[in-house]
């Protein structure tokens, strides 16, 4: 089975062209969704968690305080670290069986949507990268629309990403997103042909595919 990786940046589009996959009958495993299951409650790594972070970690309803959590590792890497050690295994987990199940369904590809697979240096593990793209000023102004955050905190919340022209130079497939949001609906219809055609990774000297 095809691994199809997808990503972007911070208000770039990636869960929008994400959900006009799934409309059109792809399958699309989030990673974030398998990373909330990996510590749900009563799971061995919410336990994990607690023993190395304090049972504060842990609210009254026994699910993961992730603000408290990330208040905790967002400034401490070694943290970071040790908390990652804990999660990343339960994911990588739930994603094969995931995978296993869509292999066994018939599907002759997937795409798994990662927010973080560049910083994560997770594209070695997928067959294909697609990057929805948005150029960085568009990126800007939609984070303040959204989350009605200050310039200063919309900077940094870009900063904390790979930049997203970095990660479309290192894309083979390239879903550019500047505009009127109604043609992601034709790019997504577009791109699941072409997978299901057998689209595959571009040569190393060739520029990335763009729709």
């Amino acid at each position: 089975m095809q691994i199809v990786g997808l990503t972007g940046g911070i208000a770039s589009g990636k869960s929008t062209f994400a959900a006009e996959l799934r409309a059109l009958g792809v399958p699309v495993v989030d990673a974030d969704a398998l990373a909330r299951a990996a510590v749900a409650r009563g799971s061995a790594a919410l336990r994990e968690i607690a023993a190395a972070f304090g049972d504060d970690m842990i609210d009254a309803s026994g699910e993961l305080d992730r603000r408290r959590l990330g208040s905790r590792v967002f400034s401490d890497a070694a943290a970071r670290s040790r908390l990652e050690a804990i999660v990343h295994p339960e994911v990588r987990d739930l994603f094969r069986a995931e995978l296993e199940r869509l292999r066994l369904a018939g599907h002759p590809f997937m795409v798994y949507d990662v927010p973080l697979l560049f910083e994560k240096t997770l594209q070695g593990e997928v067959d294909l990268v697609v990057v929805v793209w948005a150029p960085r000023e568009v990126q800007r102004a939609r984070l303040l629309r959204r989350d009605a955050l200050t310039a200063t905190e919309a900077e940094a919340r870009l900063a904390a990403q790979l930049d997203i022209d970095e990660k479309a130079a290192l894309a083979d497939v390239v879903v550019v997103n500047d505009g009127d949001p109604s043609s992601l609906p034709g790019k997504a219809s577009r791109l699941a042909s072409d997978l299901r055609r057998g689209l595959v990774r571009r040569l190393p000297n060739a520029a990335p595919r763009r729709y």
